[in-house]
């Protein structure tokens, strides 16, 4: 074996020395599939040879704690692809001939053989030997056309093609294990940073995966040339969109159902000038950026403080754009007024052309609908939103991105 592998070793050096420049596109084709098949050749032998070490306890007996470990610095490996690789000699071991003939001659490769072993080990259990084997063939044929992947796809319903009598209730069978297993496992798990931000982790069973797809995948595309978000950046942003959305609409149970209030302690004088820092409820800061955006779209809560700081006086709640303001509001802009977006009027946020800290009334025309991200974007970039004659709203480009500052409008919202 150690002479026909340097052999094979010494084959291939100088296969990587030929020039494959000088090679007709037929002939690199055919050196690919050959290349392909003498990998796979040799990942058979290399389980062989990793089940014949395990088997034998090569490894304890050098020191190792087990196979993995003494392959992973044997081979220098990392611990993961290290116990694949004792995972998959111990499949081959086990796998039916036909399997392992298959791997052998290159048709097919490691990883589609872990998918076939798997596969034919269910249908033994659920339907017996005799339709165990059938599958063996059927799987090896399908392997010739499609990966690891789509043969596990497919595998799920081998049984209508081996044994056809079974194969429904097998399915239904499976079908309700694995949405057990979906009750049970799911979750989300929400961690607090230092810094206020959150991280999210969880895994959401079928139903709520399709209910979370369906509420951001709409808010997840570009909204223009201008959007430089990644794709993770406009998840995010997405599922912010639908929690202001639940938010807004007023349907949630006690503790939720309200917009987010924003408590900003400052005095008279600096608040009709500009807002300053403002503090959440729950003791973190914002940036005054951030309050003045917030409070385009929200409840204003007066309050007096005496001079230690108490609360001598809580005015009532005053919406600032909403009722028949907002309706008109929607009726003239019909989305997100931001030229290029297709944010509908319920994304979308009633944003003061004249922050109303700076003294802007609360009127249509002073008014403008922005979506999210959209909203964010004015408030930090150097946009500047105004009225053109005929009421509608335009949106005049900084300098740096057109010398001419030509004014813009959505023009989106007017084909539909």
């Amino acid at each position: 074996m150690i002479d026909a592998l340097e052999q094979a070793e010494a084959a291939v050096a100088g296969c990587f020395d030929t020039a494959a420049w000088a090679a007709s596109e037929p002939d690199l084709v055919a050196a690919l599939d050959a290349t392909h098949r003498l990998e796979q050749r040799l990942a058979a032998v290399k389980l062989t040879l990793v089940r014949e070490l395990d088997g034998r306890g090569t490894a304890t007996a050098q020191g190792a704690s087990c196979t993995a470990v003494w392959l992973r610095d044997r081979l220098r490996l990392g611990v993961g692809a290290a116990r694949r690789l004792v995972e998959l000699a111990a499949t081959l071991d086990t796998a039916p001939p036909e399997v392992r003939d298959a791997l052998t001659s290159g048709s097919v490769d490691v990883e589609q053989v872990r998918v076939i072993a798997e596969t034919v080990q269910t249908v033994h259990t659920t339907a017996g030997s005799e339709a165990a084997d059938k599958a063996v063939s059927v799987l090896v044929n399908w392997a010739a056309q499609f990966d690891a992947t789509g043969l596990r796809k497919l595998g799920t319903r081998v049984l209508d093609h081996v044994a056809p009598e079974i194969a429904d209730a097998a399915a239904e069978a499976a079908l309700r294990a694995q949405e057990s297993r979906a009750a049970r496992d799911r979750h989300v798990t929400v961690s607090e940073q230092p810094d206020g931000r959150l991280r999210l982790t969880g895994i959401l069973d079928v139903e709520a995966a399709c209910l979370l797809r369906a509420a951001i995948d709409p808010l997840t595309t570009p909204t223009g040339p201008d959007d430089t978000r990644t794709a993770g950046q406009r998840r995010h942003d997405a599922v912010a969109d639908v929690c202001r959305l639940a938010l807004r609409r007023g349907d949630l149970p006690d503790n939720g159902g309200d917009r987010p209030q924003l408590v900003v302690t400052t005095t008279y004088d600096g608040l009709t000038r500009q807002l300053g820092t403002g503090a959440l409820d729950i003791g973190l800061q914002l940036t005054p950026e951030a309050v003045r955006r917030l409070a385009c779209d929200a409840a204003v809560l007066p309050a007096v403080l005496g001079s230690s700081g108490q609360p001598l006086d809580i005015g009532r709640q005053r919406r600032l754009i909403t009722g028949p303001l907002r309706r008109a509001l929607v009726l003239r802009d019909h989305g997100c007024a931001f030229p290029g977006c297709d944010r509908p009027p319920r994304w979308c946020d009633a944003h003061h052309i004249r922050h109303w800290a700076d003294g802007g009334d609360t009127s249509l025309a002073n008014a403008v609908l922005l979506c999210g991200h959209h909203h964010r974007h004015i408030h930090h970039g150097d946009w500047v939103v105004q009225l053109d004659s005929d009421g509608h709203p335009e949106f005049i480009p900084p300098a740096w991105l057109d010398p001419d500052q030509v004014p813009r409008r959505n023009h989106y919202h007017r084909r539909i």
